[in-house]
C-alpha cells in the first residue's frame, strides 16, 4: 500500500515538473514571438519615417 502512495506521489510530481517544463517553454516561444513583432514593426516605423523623409526632400526641391 505504501509503495503504491509512493509511486502515485512520484507519478504527480512527474507531471508537475513536465507541466512547468512546457508552460516555461511556451512563455519563452511567446515572448520571443512578441520581440520578434516589436522588431518588425521597429523596422516598419524606420521605413516609413525614411519614406516621409525622402518625400520632404523632394517637397523641399
Amino acid at each position: 500500500m505504501i509503495m503504491e502512495m509512493m509511486m502515485l506521489v512520484l507519478m504527480v510530481m512527474m507531471m508537475v515538473v513536465l507541466v512547468k517544463i512546457t508552460t516555461i517553454m511556451i512563455i519563452g516561444v511567446l515572448i520571443i514571438d512578441v520581440m520578434m513583432m516589436m522588431m518588425m514593426m521597429m523596422m516598419m516605423m524606420m521605413m516609413m519615417m525614411m519614406m516621409m523623409m525622402m518625400m520632404m526632400m523632394m517637397m523641399m526641391r
